[in-house]
């Protein structure tokens, strides 16, 4: 028996106006997915417990078996853990995103104009993070350049309980001020960002962007502080020998944490323009290689969803369908067995362009145990049709193992 998990980040959604009162799950042209449905288990699964965030980091722990309650430990770490940084028990680390700022105004009057820089690319963020660490990295705090817009702080015998510190892609268009740090704890972090945009506001990286019509990453957010995670090994907890394959450092981390092996695809990016195709080709090699079990995880819904792309997120998903589905399934057909369950980690509403907490449809389907379930489409409004509905999200994966 083969099994692969589709994780759609940010796939679920609200009805969109623009898509006349449909989600982009109702609008898309997704056959695969569709099929899996119309032969397959559908129904609700809450990922997000409502006492928690409704992050990437809690939504993909829960889906990939693991109990937040249990084994969170903040957003970072799991990243600086996929960036090869070793961390002490006594280090805090804190999620480092170059943004675009507003430039006239006092720092603390200037808006986010970007959480995410205009896209900017891993080359250029690396040199804009290594002038951060060069002006005011020292014994307590080290910068570590990520993939993209997203990076790593590590404050050396720092401050966990730091407040309540706000992801940057909550605040599009805001003026700052009331979302900076605000205990006295975390006073050294507002620090940081001010200082930061005194380094990157004129440094030739941005220029050059400036004049490409590009927006600069000119400041640093920093945010989803935590310490060093411990998991137990996939291994140990369902038996099967796993996989990760994802381009962005949160899910890599897990994987890492998690004791599967991480796959590194050329030309995943966690946009549109991923390398859709590799990251299948490298889910089937690893099975083929004799890995139980791949968790495929793509970013692509959840980015448009945070920038109210609403074409682009209905596309996103047809191109995981047609471009990671449809080869993954014919990939798995050369098995005896299998069995593939799709969905989201959370919805990420086009109309508030942040995450929700709200139950998330899936779909698991087994070559030897197709069954008509009467669904026809699988979307949101199908899945809460069938009445099948799992309260904690870490259960999923036992469904889906049937353990």
């Amino acid at each position: 028996m083969k099994y692969a998990v589709v994780l759609c980040d940010g796939m679920a959604d609200y009805p969109a106006p623009e898509l006349q009162g449909k989600t982009p799950m109702m609008t898309a042209e997704k056959p695969n997915m569709d099929r899996l449905a119309q032969n397959g288990t559908v129904g609700l699964v809450k990922t997000v417990d409502d006492s928690m965030t409704p992050g990437s980091d809690v939504a993909n722990l829960s889906a990939m078996g693991y109990d937040p309650k249990i084994y969170y430990s903040g957003r970072s770490p799991l990243e600086a853990v996929s960036m090869g940084i070793d961390l002490a028990d006594s280090d805090v680390t804190v999620r480092c995103n170059l943004v675009t700022l507003s430039e006239d105004e006092p720092f603390k009057q200037k808006k986010l104009i970007d959480y995410c820089a205009d896209d900017i690319s891993t080359d250029e963020a690396k040199q804009l993070i290594q002038a951060v660490q060069k002006v005011l990295g020292n014994e307590s705090f080290a910068f570590y350049p990520g993939v993209s817009y997203r990076h790593c702080l590590v404050w050396h015998e720092g401050v966990l309980e730091l407040g309540e510190l706000t992801p940057p892609h909550d605040i599009p268009g805001r003026v700052i001020g009331e979302y900076l740090p605000k205990t006295a704890a975390s006073q050294p972090l507002c620090d940081l960002m001010e200082r930061a945009y005194k380094v990157l506001r004129d440094h030739p990286v941005n220029q050059s962007r400036i004049a490409r019509g590009k927006q600069p990453g000119n400041g640093i957010w920093l945010w989803g502080q935590g310490f060093r995670p411990r998991l137990d090994l996939f291994s140990e907890k369902f038996g099967l020998k796993g996989s990760v394959i994802s381009a962005v450092d949160l899910i890599k981390g897990i994987g890492v944490c998690a004791g599967m092996n991480v796959c590194n695809v050329p030309g995943a990016t966690g946009y549109m323009d991923t390398n859709f195709e590799g990251k299948t080709q490298a889910a089937l090699d690893e099975l083929a290689g004799g890995q139980d079990f791949v968790y495929i995880h793509l970013e692509a819904p959840d980015e448009c969803g945070h920038r109210h792309e609403v074409a682009n997120k209905v596309k996103s998903l047809e191109m995981i369908d047609s471009r990671v589905l449809a080869p993954l399934l014919a990939g798995l057909d050369a098995y005896d067995n299998y069995r593939v369950l799709v969905l989201p980690d959370h919805p990420t509403p086009l109309v508030t362009r942040t995450h929700a907490r709200d139950a998330v449809p899936f779909v698991i389907f087994e070559k030897k145990a197709q069954k008509q379930s009467g669904i026809k489409r699988f979307d949101e409004q199908s899945a809460r049709s069938t009445g099948l509905y799992v309260p904690r999200g870490c259960e999923l994966m036992d469904l889906f193992l049937k353990k």
